[in-house]
């Protein structure tokens, strides 16, 4: 049997501090941001495609990787963070102090307590599954990178693990953080979370 290596990095830090950008929010990296990515991936290159978000905090670094390496680059759309709605553009503490109430229930049932105007949680893990499921298709055999979005990675980890969306914020994605699942004739294996690659 064939396997078939996906690798997922989330971003590095986005300037503007912390705080909830979702889609619409478009930051570039820090400084910082930039390191904590190439630190992840250090002289790994093995990857034969490289996939990212259309968003920039993603696609620069996935340009610049695959410029180093020699190694073709895509935009998938659907690999976009999720939508949060009113919560973009708040800083953390705004949400989690401010609106105590809404964070919480939020954080007990992300499902049916979304902020304002934000993506339905079960559209997103679906548009970023077709898109995942497409990837790995399209990649059979070979050994893949997506860059990403903590939300899009939490997406891809549930569905390898069965895990139900309301679990989908209990998964802590780091920045620069390295995801690894290796599909073979049984399914997804989920080998790697939060870590980094060495040649």
């Amino acid at each position: 049997m064939t396997e078939t290596v996906i690798d997922l990095i989330r971003h590095g830090e986005p300037a503007g501090g912390r705080r909830y950008r979702g889609h619409n929010i478009d930051d570039p990296l820090t400084e910082k941001g930039w390191c904590q990515m190439w630190d992840a991936v250090g002289q790994y290159n093995a990857w034969e495609q490289i996939v990212t978000s259309p968003l920039q905090r993603c696609q620069a670094f996935a340009h610049a990787l695959g410029k180093r390496h020699s190694i073709p680059v895509t935009i998938e759309p659907r690999v976009k963070e999720v939508g949060l709605g009113s919560w973009e553009g708040q800083s953390h503490d705004d949400i989690k102090i401010g609106r105590a109430d809404e964070f919480q229930a939020f954080l007990s049932d992300p499902v049916n307590h979304r902020p304002d105007g934000a993506e339905k949680l079960d559209a997103f893990i679906n548009r970023v599954s077709s898109a995942y499921d497409e990837i790995v298709e399209r990649h059979h055999g070979k050994h893949c990178l997506i860059v990403a979005h903590a939300g899009v990675i939490r997406a891809v980890i549930t569905k390898t693990i069965h895990v139900a969306p309301a679990g989908l914020y209990r998964i802590k994605i780091s920045n620069g953080g390295i995801t690894r699942i290796r599909h073979t004739a049984t399914g997804g294996m989920l080998e790697l979370l939060n870590g980094k690659l060495s040649v």
